[in-house]
């Protein structure tokens, strides 16, 4: 799995993570992307200059890698510096260049014995579509601000699909992270969760808060998946 993983993901940003196809026909690739090997599924999640690319078995509870980090085109490539990767700290720091092009919402993926068919899932331009850290957390009453640093929490959301993360990028150390679906519709924030690295067993669970955004500031409270009282606020990263 790890070879095929590894493989998998050169290949996966060699041929999608682009912004222009053979006409030069510039072609966003904000949003989420989705493909299937078996029980195995793939996303990736490009919004607001951070990526994320995670594989899982939801069928199976089984979180299997995500790695991702900062990105940008130009000149036909994609330039990735990674900032967080659950199966090597090596890979931290790095930075890869990557040829970059892509037709339509669909393609074919063939790595020998394993083919897979991705497709757009969203085009990340509406909902929460962005790059959150978190900021400001309550404590006796009142936010208390979380400054800036090397150890950062960051969730990810396309339109439909959101993930979050726990690095240090200073460090190279991971500490967790989970992902699947979201809606926001009326005040009132729902994740699915797909995977999650520390605790398996949440797989399938489903989470509500209250949730509002203003000046570029997401707040959101309700019960965390241990029924812990949450009421955090999120910055959008620029």
């Amino acid at each position: 799995m790890k070879i095929f993983f590894t493989s998998a993901v050169a290949a996966i940003l060699l041929i999608v993570a682009g912004g222009f196809n053979s006409t030069n026909t510039q072609t966003s690739v904000t949003g989420a992307w989705h493909a299937m090997s078996g029980t195995i599924e793939y996303v990736l999640i490009f919004q607001d200059g951070y990526f994320s690319c995670s594989v899982f078995d939801k069928q199976n509870k089984k979180f299997i890698r995500s790695w991702g980090g900062t990105f940008s085109e130009s000149g036909g490539q994609l330039h990735a510096n990674i900032e967080f990767d659950t199966e090597s700290k090596a890979n931290v720091g790095t930075h890869k260049h990557y040829p970059i092009a892509i037709s339509g919402n669909s393609f074919k993926l063939n790595l020998g014995n394993e083919i897979g068919e991705w497709k757009r899932t969203d085009n990340g331009t509406d909902g929460l579509a962005g790059n959150w850290r978190i900021t400001g957390r309550m404590r006796d009453g009142s936010i208390q601000p979380i400054e800036k640093s090397a150890r950062k929490t960051l969730k990810l959301l396309s339109s439909t699909r959101f993930q979050w993360m726990a690095i240090n990028t200073e460090t190279k150390e991971f500490f967790g992270t989970g992902g699947g679906t979201y809606t926001f519709k009326n005040g009132k924030y729902t994740e699915n969760i797909e995977f999650f690295s520390r605790d398996s067993s949440r797989v399938g669970a489903s989470l509500s808060f209250e949730g509002s955004v203003s000046n570029n500031v997401w707040t959101h409270k309700g019960l965390s998946s241990r029924g812990e009282p949450i009421h955090e606020e999120w910055s959008r990263e620029k």
